[in-house]
C-alpha cells in the first residue's frame, strides 16, 4: 500500500534544518497506524510529505507503487483528491455549505454524477450516524459531529489511504472516543487503511501499530497484541521512556 524509502526533508539554505533523516516506513492494506513523538520530532512534516502537500528533499513516497511527486501539479491535485482522504484537527469544513454538501464536495470537484453522489451519501451517512444532520449548516452541529462529517467527507470517494492529523485535538473526551471508535470501525469493517498523527495516548490505543519518531528519525514501534487497555499502558511506558531521554539533557 504505502512505502516510504529513505525520506529526508531539509529546510533553509544558508542555515539548514534537517526535519526528517532517512525515514523508512511501510503501511500494509488495512492497517491502522499511529505516529507519535515529541513536539518538533517531524510528525507533521512526515504527514505533509505523505499528503503531497510538501515535497521531500530526497527519498520517495510510493502509494500502490506510484510516486505522486513525479506528477505535474494538476495530476498531483487529482491524485490527492482521488487516492487520499484527510481528517484534520480543525475539521476544515466549509461553513457556508450544509453537512451534505461538505461530504460530497470531493465528488463534486471530480464532476461525479448526481445519482452516484446521492447513492454513496445514502450508504455512508447511516454508518457514521450523521443521517439526521445532512441538511444542517456546520455552525449548527457540535465539534464531535463536525469531525464525523469530516471523516465522511474523507471516506466518500473510498480513498486508498486515510491520513488523520490530530483528529481528536479539538474534541472533549466523549467526542474523542466516539471519533476514534468510528475510525476503528472503518478500519475493521471497511478495511480502510489509516495513518494517524497524534500526541494523545488514548487515541493512539485505538490503532493496531504505533511508530515513534524523534529528532526526525523513526526510533521504535509497537503493535497491539492484546486488549486496548494493555496497549494504552504500553504506549504510556514508551512515551515516558522517550521523554525521559529528553530530560537528561
Amino acid at each position: 500500500m504505502l512505502t516510504v524509502q529513505q525520506l529526508t526533508k531539509v529546510y533553509g539554505d544558508k542555515i539548514q534544518y534537517e526535519a526528517l533523516k532517512g525515514i523508512n516506513l511501510t503501511v500494509e492494506d488495512g492497517e491502522f497506524v499511529g505516529i507519535m513523538g515529541p513536539s518538533g520530532s517531524g510528525k507533521s512534516t512526515l504527514l505533509n510529505l505523505l499528503a503531497t502537500i510538501d515535497q521531500p528533499t530526497s527519498g520517495e513516497v510510493l502509494l500502490n507503487g506510484q510516486n505522486p511527486n513525479r506528477l505535474n501539479q494538476e495530476d498531483i491535485a487529482k491524485f490527492r483528491r482521488r487516492e487520499l482522504g484527510f481528517v484534520f484537527q480543525s475539521f476544515n469544513l466549509m461553513p457556508t455549505l450544509t453537512v451534505e454538501e461538505n461530504i460530497i464536495l470531493p465528488l463534486t470537484l471530480d464532476g461525479e454524477k448526481i445519482g452516484i453522489m446521492k447513492r454513496k451519501l445514502k450508504e455512508l451517512a447511516p454508518r457514521l450516524g450523521i443521517q439526521s444532520l445532512l441538511k444542517k449548516r456546520i455552525a449548527e452541529i457540535s465539534g464531535g459531529q463536525a469531525q464525523r462529517v469530516a471523516v465522511a467527507r474523507a471516506m466518500i470517494h473510498q480513498p486508498n489511504l486515510l491520513l488523520a492529523d490530530e483528529p481528536t485535538g479539538n474534541l472533549d473526551t466523549k467526542s474523542s472516543k466516539d471519533v476514534m471508535g468510528l475510525l476503528r470501525q472503518l478500519n475493521e469493517e471497511e478495511n480502510a487503511t489509516i495513518l494517524m498523527v497524534t500526541h494523545d495516548p488514548l487515541a493512539a490505543s485505538y490503532c493496531k501499530r504505533i511508530v515513534f519518531i524523534k529528532d526526525g528519525e523513526l526510533i521504535h514501534e509497537i503493535a497491539r497484541h492484546s486488549s486496548q487497555k494493555s496497549f494504552y499502558e504500553e504506549i504510556m511506558i514508551e512515551l515516558a521512556r522517550i521523554e525521559g531521554v529528553d530530560n537528561e539533557f
